[in-house]
């Protein structure tokens, strides 16, 4: 088995083979099929809102409300187990509450990397942000794979470029080309990409001072955007920074499709050793 060294590095050799940590009964093909014919209706109808309203004024107007950080003060732990109240809509893999998704991760990253805590930490936490939906945000403003606003959307996202069709900036010049409102190569950080918890998680992570590595910050932030780091798409607005923090994101990719299946780690027995990550790498309350 392949691991990379203790202190993160860019362009690490990754896994080779999923299957290790992939559940037995499910074949690598049989994840994300968003076939029209083979998801449940209401994985559609979630997308379709999403690529219906996620607008660059609409990303805009999200960050300005979520972004003030006054919609509570609580621990990690809390956060995770309110959790247990969310299945996530837009997942076609599993039905069930997304704190079992987070453990799950966790203990498939720790296993095959066992010498990185922070990573541990990472998968365990990843998808906290979607605390928002419990906070009144819809699903399609929580969940799902993201994709850049103020550009034309690729044809790799999720249902296709048709799903679109009802959405206002694809008719307004100023957005709906290649480069839309940005520049080559001005990187992911100045793009805007559509509201979620990714970007949640990411800005809540770094007002609240968390001492988690970029490498880290990259896999929260970047790990719904599919289409950029599962198809290629929107090379053109990275820059070497992006490039380089890749390899990460595609190595926390394979932990977070493939745990994705009914049987649980013990809690009660690993959540100590979690408790102590959040001590180490982030405030025991955090402003959200």
């Amino acid at each position: 088995m392949t691991t990379v060294d203790k202190q993160p590095t860019s362009g690490q050799i990754v896994l080779e083979d999923p299957s290790e940590f992939r559940p037995e009964q499910k074949d690598a093909s049989k994840f994300r099929d968003f076939r029209i014919h083979n998801v449940p209706d209401h994985v559609y109808q979630t997308y379709k809102l999403m690529h219906t309203n996620q607008t660059v004024d609409f990303v805009k107007g999200r960050m300005d409300h979520w972004l003030q950080l006054n919609h509570g003060e609580m621990g990690i732990m809390e956060i995770l187990e309110r959790l247990n109240e969310l299945v996530d809509e837009s997942d076609p893999d599993i039905d069930l509450p997304n704190s079992f998704h987070a453990y799950q991760t966790a203990e498939a990253i720790r296993k095959c990397h066992p010498d990185k805590p922070w990573f541990h930490l990472t998968g365990l936490i990843h998808d906290i942000g979607k605390i928002m939906h419990l906070w009144g945000e819809p699903q399609w403003a929580t969940v799902g794979d993201t994709f850049v606003v103020g550009c034309a959307p690729d044809p790799s996202i999720v249902f296709g470029v048709e799903s679109f069709q009802d959405n206002p900036d694809v008719k307004n010049p100023k957005y709906n080309t290649e480069y839309g409102m940005y520049t080559p190569h001005c990187g992911l950080h100045n793009v805007l990409i559509s509201w979620g918890h990714d970007e949640y998680l990411y800005r809540v992570l770094k007002a609240n001072k968390a001492t988690l590595p970029d490498e880290a910050l990259y896999m929260i932030r970047f790990h719904s955007f599919y289409p950029y780091h599962s198809c290629d798409a929107y090379r053109h607005l990275a820059n070497n920074k992006d490039q380089e923090m890749l390899p990460w994101i595609r190595e926390f990719n394979k932990f977070d499709l493939y745990t994705k299946a009914p049987d649980m780690p013990d809690i009660e027995e690993i959540r100590p050793y979690y408790e102590s990550l959040c001590e180490q790498y982030l405030p025991k309350v955090l402003k959200w």
